[in-house]
Order: structure tokens, then C-alpha cells, then sequence
């Protein structure tokens, strides 16, 4: 029986409080056959000394280091020129996978025929403290309802190689996983994800998702520069977008402690 490599896309910056516990979230997993691809964006912490003293322990973890900071885009375009699996997946340097993520994904995309698929997700504090909220998404996800939302959160997301090849996405700095699954279900049309969370995103004070203006702005970017939209149709795209972040994505939000 075939166990297919999965190769795990892992950009890294100023990391070090977070990615031994990442790393150990992927070396847990039931799923063995995996190599681990980090590349780190120019830290300026003890990221680097981390990452190398676990690699040395584990052969399936390849570290590589950009020359200057780049930002998560280029540092994921790096990742996949290395990347010899034929399965590609994704986890940032501060999010974690529960032990049975890639063994549920690969099966699910084997017996279903599928070329893609991606799942729930849990979120997590700063510290990793469980935040009781989950984050799902429709069961049959179509083009038209991601383009209005991104509902495929990264660390979930895994793609075929064979059926895609390997897919770079570089037009703007940031929302990259976004572009990448508008690329995706353009040709698919639609994916189903797997009902049940498998990952735990980790929410930081700073981070894109944390600041509203700041998501706002590469949200619009999207529009604007990688559909190519003109002004006028990129603002009424983000009234879409914005009616849906007010109205229909909170339904998707779950409150787990109160479900228990």
C-alpha cells in the first residue's frame, strides 16, 4: 500500500517562543511518512539555533534561511522548490496540528478521490490557552463563497501535487493562502473539508488577523491586484466581502464550550 510523502510548508520569523511546539505538534502526528520545510525570513532571534538543533535529531526537517526578510510569500515560494512530496501542506511557525491531522487528510483525499481538502480548526491565545471557539466552514465550499471569504484556514489546507503541480502565488506580500485557494477551486470549482477540527491556530496580539484595518487593506489588495479589478469593481467586491464577514461567516463560528 502506498504512503505518499506529505511535504510541510513552515516559513519562520522571529519564532523562537513558539516553533519547538510546532515542530513536536508535526513529529506527534500518527502520519509518518513527512518532511518538514522551514524557512526562516531572517530572524533575528534564537529561531535558527531552534530549528537546528531539532533538525539534527530528525532528518525529515530541512532548514533553509533567506538572505534578507521577505516576508511569509517568499519564504513559502522557497519552501516549495524544495519540497519533493506529493502532497503539500501548510503550517505556520507558531500554529499546531493535533496528532491525527495528515492520517485524517490523506485518507479523506484517497478514498474520496480528491485533489484537495482542508478542515475545522480551533484557535488558541498567545500563551496556547484554548480559546473555546471554532472556526468551520461550508460543507461544500464553492469558488464563489471563497471569493467573498476565506474559509480554508492555512494550517489546514493540503493540495495534490500530481493534479496541480506545485503552485507559486506571489503577487502580494500578504493573503497569500487566500490567492492560493482561489487558484485552487477555480479549477475545482468546489472541495469539500473534512467536518472536524484538526488543527489549533494560534491568535497573537500583532498578527494580521488581530488588526481589522490592517486585514482590510489586503483583503482589498486581493481584489485589486491579484484579480486585476479596477477601483470602482474592487470596492464593490469589498462591500461582498464585508457583508459577509458581518452576516453569514459568524454562523460558522462555533462557541465549543457551550456545544459541550
Amino acid at each position: 500500500m502506498e504512503i505518499p510523502l506529505v511535504s510541510i510548508i513552515t516559513p519562520s520569523f522571529n519564532s523562537e517562543k513558539f516553533i519547538t511546539e510546532t515542530i513536536q505538534s508535526v513529529q506527534n502526528q500518527t502520519y509518518k511518512n513527512w518532511e518538514m520545510i522551514i524557512v526562516d525570513d531572517y530572524s533575528s532571534d534564537a529561531t535558527i539555533s531552534i530549528v537546528t538543533k531539532i533538525a539534527l535529531q530528525d532528518n525529515r526537517i530541512k532548514l533553509f534561511q533567506s538572505e534578507k526578510n521577505s516576508g511569509t510569500g517568499i519564504a513559502r515560494n522557497t519552501a516549495l522548490t524544495k519540497c519533493k512530496g506529493r502532497y503539500i501542506s501548510f503550517l505556520d511557525a507558531d500554529d499546531l496540528w493535533k496528532p491525527k491531522k495528515l492520517e485524517i487528510q490523506i485518507n479523506f483525499l484517497k478514498n474520496n478521490n480528491l485533489p484537495f481538502t482542508f478542515s475545522f480548526y480551533d484557535c488558541i491565545n498567545e500563551q496556547g490557552k484554548e480559546l473555546n471557539k471554532r472556526v468551520e466552514a461550508p460543507r461544500n465550499l464553492s469558488y464563489r463563497q471563497l471569493f467573498f471569504c476565506n474559509y480554508v484556514g492555512n494550517l489546514t489546507g493540503i493540495y495534490d501535487v500530481n493534479y496541480f503541480g506545485k503552485i507559486t502565488i506571489s503577487s502580494i506580500r500578504k493573503r497569500q493562502d487566500w490567492m492560493l485557494w482561489l487558484t485552487i477551486l477555480k479549477k475545482i470549482k468546489s472541495v469539500q473539508p473534512i467536518p472536524e477540527s484538526l488543527a489549533f491556530y494560534r491568535i497573537r496580539e500583532n498578527s494580521i488577523s488581530a488588526s481589522k484595518l490592517n486585514l482590510l487593506k489586503h483583503n482589498f489588495a486581493v481584489y485589486r491586484r491579484f484579480h486585476g479589478f479596477n477601483l470602482v469593481f474592487s470596492l464593490l467586491c469589498m462591500t461582498g466581502f464585508l457583508f459577509t464577514q458581518l452576516l453569514i461567516k459568524p454562523r460558522y463560528i462555533k462557541n465549543t464550550k457551550a456545544s459541550i
